[in-house]
């Protein structure tokens, strides 16, 4: 390896910067003398901007920040951030477990910033196994100046993040009438002037969404329609020995079932995390309450069970096509604007291409992952690519889950150092799993 020990060789290089690989980078900082890189092709950090919706909380408590589940002792701890801003008090007079998002957003800037690790506006291009050197070679480029450099690594983490999925059947429309939730807010402007506004989709950012929307319609008098082809507007399940399937205990009980029942079991799974909070659902009834006072009738229409087959432009908007899949009746509906909040997808990164013949996939081409989030490769090497949050499939619904974030950087950076660094506790919840503990 000797012509290449110069500054572009790195222990470890993370590709993306979004919460969970910002978090590995402050704790590797903080913890290891690992030589790191993390690359990131926005400017700066920003975490769902299209949804940093004014009075919008995380569904996780602020523990759930980068470090503190693994490091409370960490200086990139939100408490320490609150200090640092002089919102200590302000906060302690707040009472509240659940912080807004935008400042979850400001915080992780906060700590971005501080990083000596962590490089914005660098794309990856792609990335290739040098057998010779036993590295692998990464290709980048800079967005502003369009330079390319190389950089080498021993090991690799994955944490590109998820990206917004539009279904077949609203793609071929897309633009700026349809759009994903994920863009809300760039938006804004457009929704106030339309006569009519359609939300498709049943998760939190769909109800964030309608509720704002609700708000604002007395001031701007577009009619409102929310559509969902699930059963109803569902809570998400909060109760306590629920929320204790987000935890190290679950995710090592989920890994050692057999795939085939790990893929029946997942769809079974969405009111862990795809619901709507509780606290959000009564806002909205309680808005539609309000509005409807002294006769009041909000033109506005909530329909479960309704499923969008097609969608059609038209001169002054869409018309979709829409099934009452219970009823088994079909119906047309006319909007100006159309807002899909239809969830995310964990793709696999273009620019791993040359990577491909050397991973190890499933029958479903998904990655083969470890106990310890490292993709299990064909060939044996001294190289590692580890994955965040690209693992649900076989770890569990924690995968996306902040709060566990801390933890499986723990068991990462363990890997990487090669020793314990930081302790992943064993025993966390009170309920066991399997028959087995």
């Amino acid at each position: 390896m000797s012509h290449l020990e110069t500054d572009n060789v790195y222990d470890v290089i993370g590709i993306g910067l979004g919460p969970f690989n910002l978090g590995l980078a402050a704790l590797i900082e903080e913890g290891t003398q690992l030589k790191t890189l993390f690359l990131e092709q926005k400017p700066e950090f920003e975490w769902h901007g299209g949804l940093l919706i004014e009075e919008t909380t995380l569904q996780v408590p602020f523990l759930a920040d980068v470090v503190t589940m693994v490091n409370p002792k960490s200086h990139y701890s939100f408490l320490n951030y609150l200090h640092e801003m002089d919102r200590l008090y302000k906060f302690y007079f707040l009472e509240r477990f659940h912080i807004p998002r935008r400042e979850y957003n400001h915080y992780c800037k906060w700590v971005s910033k501080q990083l000596s690790n962590c490089q914005f506006e660098t794309r990856v291009e792609s990335i290739e196994h040098d057998k010779t050197q036993q590295l692998f070679k990464i290709e980048t480029i800079q967005m502003k100046t369009g330079k390319n450099n190389i950089f080498y690594a021993k090991d690799v983490v994955l944490g590109v993040g998820s990206s917004p999925v539009m279904p077949a059947s609203l793609k071929a429309q897309e633009g700026k009438d349809l759009f994903h939730s994920a863009q809300f807010l760039h938006h804004r402007e457009r929704l106030r002037e339309a006569n009519s506004i359609t939300v498709i989709g049943s998760g939190q950012s769909a109800a964030e969404v309608f509720l704002e929307l609700l708000k604002e319609q007395p001031n701007y008098q577009y009619k409102l329609d929310w559509f969902t082809r699930s059963k109803g507007f569902h809570p998400m399940e909060y109760s306590k020995l629920g929320l204790e399937h987000f935890s190290p205990e679950y995710i090592n009980y989920f890994y050692k079932l057999p795939q085939s029942v790990k893929d029946v079991q997942l769809p079974k799974q969405d009111l862990l995390y795809k619901g709507i909070s509780a606290q959000t659902i009564s806002d909205i009834y309680d808005m539609l309450y309000e509005h409807s006072i002294g006769g009041g009738n909000p033109d506005v229409r909530l329909l479960a069970k309704t499923e969008v087959t097609e969608v059609e432009k038209t001169e002054n908007g869409f018309t979709a096509y829409c099934n009452q899949w219970e009823q088994n009746e079909m119906f047309k509906h006319k909007s100006e604007v159309i807002i899909a909040a239809t969830g995310y997808s964990h793709p696999i990164p273009p620019f791993i291409k040359n990577l491909e013949s050397i991973i190890n996939w499933d029958q479903e081409a998904r990655y083969q992952i470890t106990h310890d989030y490292e993709l299990k490769l064909k060939e044996l090497t001294d190289n590692r690519l580890f994955v965040q949050n690209g693992e649900m499939h076989t770890h569990g619904v924690g995968a996306p889950d902040l709060g566990l974030g801390a933890y499986r950087n723990a068991v990462i950076i363990n890997k990487l150092a090669q020793k314990e660094v930081y302790p992943v506790c064993k025993r966390n919840v009170f309920q066991q799993f399997g028959v087995h503990t």
